[in-house]
């Protein structure tokens, strides 16, 4: 499944963060790429240890906490992120499909990957994330603070910038429904609950939210 989750971040956090990533202590994007990707990988990204990702990374991580979307269709257990990227011009990420645990010393089975758009789309060409998928590619610009979430087995790449920089966040998160068709059934139910609130009766909505923890008690891992 592949969703977009329009202002995850407010614009005052995106600002305050673009603040930040402007001076940031940047370095070659290959550190943390497997041995293939790195032939593909032409980035720059913020230093883990810098001030940038100590300062930004608990709000983003606290703009993840705060969005119902972003929890209905993920599901998190554990979140590994955020690392800020850079691309300028010329720099691009040739197709490639995330690494399956990520992190150390706590590793994390990568599930859902997302990308939390930074730039505004007007001020870079280029730079889309392209997502490939059974009906096609999906091409994905989004405006600044917005976020696309996506299963880590798809194949992704992004494409070359051509004028401009681009600048986004990238998470990679541990669901607690490993089974991708598994988590869409439960995000169409939490979607059709929402939908549902106010407009048929309280016994039936109990019945239904029932329906959906007792198949979240029956597929999820803690």
């Amino acid at each position: 499944m592949m969703l977009v989750i329009p202002g995850v971040l407010k614009a005052d956090e995106v600002q305050a963060v673009m603040r930040e990533l402007e001076g940031g202590a940047y370095e070659d994007g290959r550190v943390s790429a497997g041995l293939i990707a790195r032939e593909i990988k032409n980035n720059l990204q913020i230093r883990r240890d810098a001030e940038a990702t100590k300062k930004c990374g608990p709000l983003m991580l606290e703009a993840l906490r705060r969005n119902g979307t972003f929890y209905s269709a993920a599901l998190p257990h554990r979140i590994h992120g955020p690392l800020f990227n850079r691309y300028d011009v010329g720099m691009t990420y040739g197709l490639h499909v995330d690494n399956a645990i990520m992190g150390e010393p706590n590793p994390v089975r990568t599930d859902v990957s997302a990308t939390l758009f930074l730039s505004a789309p007007d001020t870079y060409d280029g730079g889309e994330l392209v997502i490939q998928e059974n009906v096609g590619d999906k091409r994905i610009k989004l405006p600044p603070g917005s976020m696309v979430v996506y299963s880590s087995t798809s194949a992704h790449r992004v494409e070359p910038v051509t004028r401009g920089t681009r600048l986004a966040a990238i998470f990679w998160i541990q669901s607690m429904v490993r089974d991708e068709p598994k988590r869409e059934i439960l995000y169409d139910l939490s979607e059709v609950l929402g939908a549902l609130r106010g407009r048929v009766a309280a016994g039936e909505l109990s019945a239904l939210t029932a329906v959906y923890h007792n198949l979240l008690r029956i597929w999820a891992e803690t």
